[in-house]
């Protein structure tokens, strides 16, 4: 038997290989330099001793196959999130609905009137795109779309106070996702912070005490991501706004979550709709596209048309706009919720966190079933999704999963590993599969993926 250093000394010239009918029947006129890399590194395996010595031309070229696959494999790939999570902003958020994904491949395939006017053949503006809508269904005077919702904050305080300063509650210097702090964006808008109260308590007359010639803004934060109890106290918005009438200021509300429809029928309650928001009388208001709204990843400021038109106006602006497949997108989301119930139907997170109990058990039975045909063990179990992205924070909405216990830990890398990656959640050392937040909700849009990744 060889030893590995006599293995190592048999190894074949990367060239040598490259000839090999076995794999040059791998290349392509495109991916000369990658099958070249391919072969380096499967030759590195086998020096290593990673991977054992390949015994025939055909075991070669099954190994640098696949190192070819995993090399030309694109670093932003479809997952399955069973995590139960309907909003998981690792995952990308929300999905998009069919007429979203229609509305982008047809801008994307050719030219638009992304910037002209076909009335009149002149230049045109982006920033008319989904305005109509916006302002239909929320009531608002104007409104404008950016990038994304910290980028909309920081446009709208730096349009209304830069260089002065934003008054905001101590309880509302919060912290979001990726160790990001509302403070720390707020003061990248030129705008000079304020902060009044406590964590727990700030009162009206906090704000009142704060106001000087020097303010710009009084700003409300949306405590998306947690929520206060015990003895706590804030001024609402309502509350607050006869206070900026008074001081002749803006009223800005980071809204976050886009909330369009009302859900308390499915037992998700105490956030306000975007309608509710600015019904408050709200200066400003800004939120994000890709939550409960769900669609893109947009920025969406609302508010009278004076204000708008100076975030319009805004040099930033420009630094910080949307590009047509957002508009795209978003305008055909928007349009769904023209009838309630059609939005609910075909709008992913809608149908996500509407869906019933039983709908939910009956995917997790089907990919049960089918694990079960190919000798895995496992059981339904009764679970609590959550809907995450920075809404209903403390929500749990009642669901089923499958529960892998046997390995739970090594199942959850297989599964993540996959060709298309598969993402549970390991809790008390059993892998759980939640099909709630699973798109599209197929029977085989979980079941194939794990039975592939188990096989």
């Amino acid at each position: 038997m060889s030893s590995p250093s006599d293995a190592r000394r048999r190894l074949p010239a990367v060239s040598v290989l490259l000839e090999q009918p076995e794999v040059a029947s791998l290349r392509t006129p495109t991916n000369r330099v990658e099958l070249a890399d391919a072969v380096r590194s499967a030759v590195g395996q086998v020096r290593d001793g990673t991977t054992p010595f390949p015994e025939s031309p055909d075991h070669w070229a099954a190994i640098i196959a696949a190192e070819l696959q995993r090399i030309e494999r694109p670093s932003l790939r479809p997952v399955v999130n069973a995590t139960g999570v309907v909003l998981h902003t690792n995952l990308g958020r929300a999905p998009l609905a069919t007429q979203a994904l229609a509305a982008i491949q047809a801008a994307a395939s050719g030219a638009s009137n992304l910037e002209y006017e076909l009335t009149t053949g002149t230049r045109g503006s982006r920033y008319t795109h989904a305005v109509q809508l916006l302002r239909q269904l929320t009531g608002a005077e104007d409104a404008l779309v950016v990038n994304n919702c910290a980028a909309a904050l920081v446009l709208a305080l730096n349009t209304v106070a830069d260089g002065k300063e934003a008054i905001i509650s101590r309880g509302e210097l919060i912290e979001i996702g990726g160790s990001f702090r509302v403070p720390d964006i707020m003061a990248k808008s030129g705008a000079l912070l304020r902060e009044v109260g406590t964590t727990n308590r700030t009162h009206l007359d906090d704000y009142r005490r704060a106001a000087s010639p020097a303010t710009g803004v009084i700003v409300k934060v949306h405590r998306s991501n947690f929520e206060q109890r015990g003895y706590v106290a804030e001024a609402t918005s309502t509350e607050l706004v006869p206070l900026t009438g008074e001081l002749g200021v803006p009223l800005l509300h980071d809204f976050g979550s886009g909330l369009m429809l009302d859900l308390s029928p499915w037992g998700l309650t105490g956030e306000a709709t975007a309608r509710e928001a600015l019904g408050t009388g709200h200066s400003l208001l800004v939120m994000s596209g890709d939550k409960l709204l769900g669609g893109p990843q947009a920025g969406i400021i609302l508010g009278p048309a004076h204000l708008i038109a100076a975030c319009r106006r805004n040099p930033l602006t420009r630094a910080l706009r949307v590009d047509k497949l957002t508009l795209a997108a978003l305008e055909a989301t928007l349009a769904l919720y023209r009838d309630p119930r059609v939005a609910r139907e075909h709008i992913p997170v809608l149908h996500m966190l509407t869906a019933t109990p039983g709908d939910v058990r009956a995917r997790a039975e089907h990919c049960l079933t089918a694990l079960v045909a190919a000798g895995h063990e496992g059981e339904i179990v009764p679970a609590l999704s959550t809907v995450g992205g920075g809404a209903f924070p403390t929500a749990q909405i009642p669901s089923f999963a499958v529960a892998l216990r046997a390995g739970a830990a090594n199942l959850e890398e297989r599964l993540r590993t996959g060709r298309t990656p598969v993402i549970g959640r390991v809790a008390d050392n059993t892998l759980l599969l939640d099909p709630r937040s699973v798109w599209p909700p197929l029977p085989d849009t979980l079941t194939t993926p794990v039975l592939e990744a188990l096989s």
